[in-house]
């Protein structure tokens, strides 16, 4: 498998060298040059597979033969070492739990994907080392940092907007150590993604042989298809069409998810789900993209104002709006409306929902009025209790503190604090 830049400047490259550069040098983002449809006899005996070996047939395209068979699922059998439920909140309506990995958020997938494969290209290369540069607005940067811990070979930085993530996100990614340096950055999230895409293309930088964790990096990315097609075997018997709806921020999991769709999932619609940083929504409804800077809301890891894998879905869509309008919408909601969900979803079920999941569940009740024969799926991607400031005082409750959490809460933090590039650039040296 070849990947090409999206912006069409850039030599194709191999799956080890996207990883490896995480970024095109015509700062495009990488995808693969083909996406080949899995037989129909996948689908139809998946419920009849484990979760390794669905996840091993969906992303063996994509590798090729750059990872022997057998490495590639002795990888995806670290990579998936918890469970995926689907639990149903209301009639016809289900939860798709992301969170239960070792740091309570999606992006344990792709982060533990990444750095086993990272991990396995550094194997025989005894002095190099790889930069792994990660801009998070929330749950990212402890994935990320638990995923790599460790790894030979690899030093991870994480840049996050100072006062705009959880305190346990917070902790999360700074009290680890070893391989893992933390940078406080006086800005929002866009800032920090933008330092990140500006430092790969600085030559003066190369000796540090930057990628990046982010959903840019096609490792963090592709795993993230496996959800969906867990979440098909899971409501398979059912019989009835799938309505996706994917809290979204970067776009990273429902472009995932378009992906499984462009194999063969039987996937009805798709949803992306905003909180007020409606980039998207707005071009659904006007034509023009139109990237504006983050505003700070209570779902913190969609405080994204120009989300990076956005490109990726237009691709696969050839830029035609029509025609991507009859499987994707998009729609907006604000921290009223969220904190409001979150009480009405306790209240009427006994589900807690942490405010990315209410978001979701919100986008998936307006679109399923479409859909009146459909089983709606939203997407938890974090636990409650990454969110305990804003959930606890909305639904009246305390919650337990889970062993993966509580194994921070008590190791101190260690910041370095950054306001501009320059100040980032002398800290990577």
């Amino acid at each position: 498998m070849k990947y090409y830049s999206l912006n069409h400047n850039a030599p194709k490259v191999s799956f080890q060298e996207a990883v490896i550069q995480g970024l095109a040098s015509d700062k495009g983002l990488y995808f693969p040059e083909s996406i080949t449809p899995l037989p129909q006899s996948f689908f139809d005996g998946i419920e009849n597979l484990s979760n390794e070996e669905i996840a091993f047939t969906a992303i063996r395209q994509f590798v090729g033969d750059e990872i022997p068979e057998k490495v590639l699922k002795e990888i995806i059998a670290e990579t998936l070492c918890f469970d995926f439920p689907v639990v149903e909140v209301e009639n016809g309506i289900y939860s798709l739990e992301l969170f239960h990995g070792p740091t309570m958020a999606f992006k344990d997938v792709g982060a533990r994907f990444m750095s086993r494969c990272l991990g396995y290209f550094n194997k025989d290369k005894k002095d190099s080392k790889n930069t792994v540069l990660v801009a998070t607005s929330g749950d990212t940067g402890g994935a990320v940092a638990s995923g790599f811990l460790g790894v030979k070979g690899v030093h991870v930085i994480i840049l996050y907007p100072s006062g705009k993530v959880s305190d346990i996100q917070e902790r999360q990614l700074t009290t680890l150590g070893q391989n893992i340096r933390a940078l406080e950055v006086d800005g929002f999230f866009d800032d920090c993604q933008d330092m990140v895409k500006k430092a790969f293309l600085d030559d003066n930088l190369k000796h540090h042989n930057l990628t990046s964790a982010n959903s840019i990096n096609i490792a963090r990315w592709l795993p993230q298809m496996f959800y969906f097609f867990f979440a098909y075997k899971a409501l398979k018997k059912q019989n009835k069409p799938l309505v996706f709806s994917c809290p979204s921020g970067n776009f990273g999991n429902i472009c995932a998810g378009i992906i499984a769709k462009k194999m063969g999932l039987p996937v009805a619609h798709f949803v992306a789900s905003t909180n007020v940083n409606d980039t998207v929504p707005r071009f659904l409804e006007n034509g023009i993209y139109d990237p504006k800077p983050s505003v700070a809301t209570i779902s913190n890891a969609m405080d994204v104002g120009n989300p990076s894998n956005f490109v990726r879905i237009q691709e696969m869509y050839n830029n035609d709006l029509e025609q991507f309008k009859k499987d994707f919408s998009s729609f907006t909601y604000n921290d009223a409306e969220t904190l409001e969900a979150m009480k009405s979803i306790y209240k009427g079920n006994g589900y807690i929902a942490e405010p990315h999941g209410a978001v979701g569940y919100l986008g998936l009740k307006k679109e399923l009025v479409n859909y009146p024969d459909a089983l709606g799926i939203f997407l938890e991607t974090a636990h409650p209790i990454k969110f305990l400031d804003t959930v606890e005082p909305a639904l009246g409750i305390s919650l337990p503190i889970p062993t993966q959490i509580e194994s921070v809460l008590n190791k101190d933090k260690v910041t370095t604090k950054i306001k501009t590039y320059e100040e980032f650039k002398a800290f990577l040296g």
